[in-house]
């Protein structure tokens, strides 16, 4: 029986996505299809599908950038709370070829969840008893594994695809990012 080939997206954190990027040295950049077909994005500019490699089926108005273009959009991505998504060559799965950065706002993904995705290597781990119920990290949720409910966090940790975005959100630090194992996610309990 044949292997089934992997997701071609995955999911990461920024500090995958940046020790993902400092392994290149040969860069392009992209508009975003999605952006585009939609034409507009509450979150993000337009230019942010970074390539390693110079042509892809697909790429729209692709073009070389230097590694301090791709370290400015890297942080805008961060700042805007946008989701890695490294992505695989179509012919050779086990190698990365580029990261998008992507939202819920027009990203095919968020839009159509039934497109395939590959979640992330981390999960997160919140500390209940130090977590005081702001909201911020559901506020960043993509997935839905963070909501509030009757003023109070709720976590499926099965819809967390390991982003990491809640992370340098929360006040209390009582968020952090761990291996993905059967039991890696689930929070501890409040007091």
């Amino acid at each position: 029986m044949a292997r089934q080939p992997p997701p071609l997206h995955r999911v990461c954190t920024h500090d995958e996505a940046r020790e993902l990027i400092a392994g290149e040295d040969k860069f392009w950049i992209a508009r975003c299809g999605c952006r585009e077909a939609k034409g507009t994005c509450r979150h993000s500019r337009h230019d942010l599908c970074l390539y390693f490699i110079p042509e892809y089926p697909g790429a729209i108005a692709m073009r070389k950038v230097s590694r301090a273009f791709v370290d400015a959009a890297r942080a805008h991505a961060l700042e805007r709370q946008l989701v890695p998504r490294p992505f695989r060559d179509e012919t050779d799965f086990d190698r990365t070829v580029g990261v998008c950065f992507c939202c819920d706002d027009c990203c095919g993904y968020f839009l159509d969840p039934s497109e395939p995705c590959a979640k992330g290597k981390l999960v997160e781990r919140t500390v209940l008893a130090e977590c005081t119920d702001c909201g911020a990290c559901a506020e960043v949720c993509h997935f839905g594994a963070k909501t509030m409910r009757d003023g109070k966090l709720k976590i499926a940790n099965g819809k967390c695809y390991g982003c990491g975005l809640c992370v340098p959100v929360c006040p209390t630090e009582c968020v952090s990012m761990v291996p993905r194992t059967r039991d890696a996610g689930r929070a501890a309990r409040r007091p």
